[in-house]
């Protein structure tokens, strides 16, 4: 016998999903934003200053990208996460290692524009 049946007012171990989706929801947005933070501002003269920003070209491309990806992740996890009435501790743990990969994304995206061209 299992713990829940030996207690008469045991409920299945599912939790509700609007927990899981505001935190997912956090994760995300701070990915992103972490992600323009990694484009640095120029130091440069002010008859300069338009040649400079030029020459981040890396990162904004390594900034579009990422938004893009994690953006799209976005989108697929929201359109999942639509259709549950429920999560089980298997699910949390599951979007558990989504997020971790999310919130992991800024520092390729860094490494990227660093090392483009």
């Amino acid at each position: 016998m299992n713990d829940e049946e030996r207690r008469p007012d045991a409920r299945p171990r599912t939790l509700r999903t609007s927990r899981l989706e505001a935190f997912s929801d956090g994760v995300f947005a701070i990915a992103i934003t972490l992600l323009v933070l990694e484009i640095a501002v120029p130091e440069a003269p002010q008859q300069d200053l338009l040649r400079a920003l030029l020459d981040e070209w890396p990162s904004y491309l390594a900034y579009l990208v990422s938004f893009a990806t994690i953006g799209a992740i976005w989108l697929a996890h929201t359109a999942i996460t639509e259709y549950l009435h429920h999560a089980d501790p298997w699910l949390m743990r599951l979007n558990l290692l989504l997020l971790m990969v999310v919130a992991f994304l800024p520092f390729p995206t860094k490494l990227l524009a660093d090392n483009i061209g």
